[in-house]
């Protein structure tokens, strides 16, 4: 049975237009929030903070309220619609409040528009699973992330065109291509994805392909079966894994985000560039994640999981090091930036699945939600953590923050003692990019 590449692509335009949007946020708002309404980096930090705050408690909600919505237009699409829709709106007024120097209508108005992200983050994740067979689920998740890739650097490209120089650039021709990018995405997928329709052809393709090859597809009532199966409790020594991995996963997440999220004003305060020229580093780093899960993939196979993830770590670290002696910026950051990316791809090709592995005959679901918690709890305490540093101190802590971090993870990770497999080679060139972010 052969994945529909063009259906998994449309689906894919809703984790597009959210994507785009993140990038944007995690670049402009900590601006705004300082050359506008002069916010210290601890103030600015927390409020970044807020939409994995929100996160912890909306996506749970607002996925499964999708799951027992039953409309017309489906399950999933009436929030991915609601939530657009709501978002480009509140979107907008932020370049305004900007525009205006109106403190109480900007921070009213992000915590409105986070909430109208969360409305539809999970809905819009849960559609390529529901629309996909389960054993073409991987490759569907590698085009899901494909597209996501694609709105990120759509963002980034806008970013170095449209923000001028100046300690004050105008916003507004930047949020209106992202706005516009995310409306036309969500009325092709509108168009051309009708959810019902979709789940009832899917049925049919599976039901032939059962009849032509005499095979049963894998469906969700053989996955409840064998999940209805008595779980063991995990072992003793498995379980010390687990929790070295879980902090590793805590650490490199707040190594990483302290970047991505600081980095626009970085540059600014301590490279002295302009505009969007801090766009070029993140564009390199995001280019070179894609060009290396193949090889990364590949290199997997042949040395494992937790070695591949130690590399990526001191990848990470040395890089993270170097950066800190420079007080200007000059090209060959963007050669650290794109080590960075790969280094980061390394990371998380392979530590989901040493989860996965630990959790095999246990509760597979509950150490897939502490993942995530780890992860995310990283990107609550590591904006406001960093930020202090930043504001107390010197803008110069972003990086030996990061590099300390990064290097606690390396400790951490080498504790972990299971969990590790050469995976078999991918079938298809595309299984390389089915990564869990």
């Amino acid at each position: 049975m052969k994945l529909n590449y063009k259906r998994t692509c449309l689906i894919g335009l809703a984790f597009l237009s959210i994507s785009a949007f993140w990038q944007m946020y995690d670049n402009i708002i900590p601006l705004m929030l300082q050359n506008t309404f002069g916010l210290g980096e601890t103030v600015t930090g927390t409020i970044m903070a807020a939409d994995n705050v929100l996160a912890l408690f909306l996506l749970p909600i607002f996925g499964t309220l999708s799951d027992k919505v039953d409309t017309k237009a489906g399950k999933r699409m009436p929030f991915i619609v609601c939530g657009t829709v709501l978002s480009v709106f509140f979107l907008m007024l932020l370049p305004i409040a900007d525009r205006n120097v109106n403190l109480p209508f900007f921070v009213i108005t992000l915590f409105v528009l986070l909430i109208a992200m969360g409305l539809y983050r999970s809905p819009a994740v849960a559609l390529m699973p529901d629309l996909t067979p389960n054993k073409l689920r991987s490759k569907g998740n590698a085009v899901i992330n494909l597209m996501g890739t694609v709105g990120g650097v759509y963002t980034l490209v806008m970013i170095k065109v449209m923000v001028g120089s100046g300690e004050r650039p105008d916003y507004m021709p930047l949020f209106i291509s992202v706005a516009a990018f995310m409306v036309i995405a969500i009325i092709i997928l509108i168009f051309t994805i009708k959810e019902n329709k979709v789940k009832e052809i899917v049925a049919a393709e599976v039901k032939a392909y059962e009849e032509n090859a005499g095979v049963q597809v894998e469906t969700e009532d053989t996955l409840e079966a064998e999940q209805k199966e008595e779980k063991r409790a995990m072992p003793k020594e498995v379980k010390r894994s687990m929790l070295f991995l879980l902090a590793s996963i805590f650490l490199w997440f707040a190594a990483y985000n302290a970047v991505t999220t600081a980095f626009s004003r970085y540059t600014k305060v301590v490279w002295k560039l302009e505009g969007g020229g801090f766009a070029d580093c993140l564009l390199v780093a995001t280019i070179a994640a894609i060009i290396s899960y193949i090889p990364i993939g590949n290199l997997t196979g042949k040395i494992g999981r937790k070695k591949m993830i130690l590399c990526g770590i001191v990848m990470m670290s040395v890089c993270y090091g170097a950066a800190i002696f420079a007080i200007n910026y000059h090209p060959v950051m963007n050669l650290i930036f794109a080590i960075i990316g790969i280094g980061w791809a390394a990371i998380n090709v392979n530590s989901y699945p040493m989860i996965v592995e630990m959790s095999k005959g246990c509760d597979l679901g509950k150490f897939t939600g502490t993942y995530y918690t780890f992860s995310m709890a990283a990107q609550v305490v590591t904006p406001i953590l960093s930020g202090a540093l930043l504001e107390n101190i010197s803008y110069r802590t972003l990086f030996p923050y990061a590099t300390v971090f990064s290097i606690l993870a390396f400790v951490t990770m080498s504790q972990v003692r299971h969990g590790d497999a050469r995976p078999d080679k991918k079938v298809s060139v595309l299984e390389n990019f089915d990564v869990d972010d």
